[in-house]
């Protein structure tokens, strides 16, 4: 069994917020699987599913986000996984992508998201699959960056138009997480972390 996990804060008032894009996901999966995120064991939300294929347990830890690492950690335990590299995804927002984005990683830095460092320091370890959905605020049209504020940012509800937005990017997330476990991490890589073409069809500078 694989175990999926969605990183988030519990509460109605956090629910359509970018810090809790990954419960989003974990939900967008649940529907499209037919079942409800609604079980409580390993201090989290869960619910059994089978994605591509796969028997899987969706999780969204009850924690609050500081604390994310101690449910996984119990999760893991209580499901017997031996190897969390191969057998654990993490779905969390990322403020360094705009949202609209998103990437595939095996490993990496917290970047200051308190639930990654609270994953990776539980399990003694960095090297977990993970996809960071982008939440941050999308570049000006002369190309130059907003930058998203952290806290009061994350924790303030989308507005209806990044809705819309991120509505379609839970789609090819859920897409993205069937690639990993139908063809591995690399392929989904491979095929999800390109950068977008140009709108002329010529080839990105490197």
């Amino acid at each position: 069994m694989k175990l999926i996990v969605g990183l988030g804060n519990p509460g109605v008032e956090y629910q359509f917020t970018p810090h809790n894009a990954g419960f989003l996901a974990i939900d967008r999966i649940a529907d499209d699987c037919g079942v409800v995120v609604n079980n409580r064991r390993g201090r989290a939300l869960t619910a059994k599913a089978r994605v591509a294929g796969e028997e899987v347990l969706l999780a969204k830890p009850e924690t609050f986000m500081n604390l994310s690492g101690l449910s996984v950690a119990a999760l893991i335990q209580e499901l017997g996984l031996e190897d969390v590299k191969r057998d654990v995804i993490v779905l969390y927002d990322e403020l360094a992508f705009p949202l609209g984005q998103f990437r595939i990683a095996e490993r990496g830095s917290a970047n200051g998201h308190n639930g990654v460092k609270s994953i990776s320091g539980v399990l003694g370890t960095p090297d977990w699959m993970r996809v960071r959905i982008g939440v941050g605020k999308p570049a000006l049209a002369d190309g130059r960056e907003i930058k998203a504020g952290g806290r009061d940012y994350l924790l303030t509800p989308f507005r209806k138009l990044e809705l819309a937005v991120l509505d379609e990017v839970l789609d090819r997330v859920k897409v993205a997480v069937e690639v990993v476990l139908t063809k591995g991490v690399g392929a989904a890589m491979n095929e999800f972390n390109r950068r977008p073409e140009p709108e002329d069809g010529s080839a990105e500078g490197k």
